[in-house]
């Protein structure tokens, strides 16, 4: 039962490009980019013009866009410096009106969290012996 014997040899492949991806210089794709912001709606007009997909279009308009003006004052991970006080005085840490915790995370990878109410000096004195090592 093989049916290899009876089937036809291949005696020659051949392999044709089809070319069917190119390759678009940056100024092709801002000449593209900029046509499909001449009036509304022209995305897929202008896709269909140059043979292009519209997701592909319009990732070449989102990687063309200004940056906003103000992407320096977006929301976003602030460091906290632990500084000394001048004259420390022993007041209990309200936790934040949402019910919310702090996260404290050590060079040394150890991580402290505070929630509820706590007493300032003994979060100093634990901040101090974790940043100093002697916790763990």
């Amino acid at each position: 039962m093989d049916s290899d014997r009876r089937s036809a040899q291949v005696e020659r492949l051949e392999v044709v490009d089809t070319g069917r991806r190119r390759r678009w210089s940056e100024d092709e794709k801002l000449k593209i980019v900029l046509e499909s912001l001449q009036a509304p709606r022209q995305v897929a007009a202008t896709a269909r013009r140059y043979g292009v997909s519209r997701s592909l279009l319009l990732r070449w308009r989102r990687s063309f866009r200004p940056e906003p003006k103000d992407a320096a004052h977006q929301p976003g991970f602030v460091p906290a410096m632990v500084v000394a006080e001048l004259g420390s005085t022993s007041c209990p840490v309200a936790p934040a009106s949402n019910g919310g915790s702090i996260e404290i995370e050590f060079a040394a990878g150890v991580r402290m969290r505070i929630a509820g109410t706590v007493d300032a000096a003994t979060l100093k004195a634990a901040v101090a012996a974790l940043a100093d090592g002697r916790l763990r």
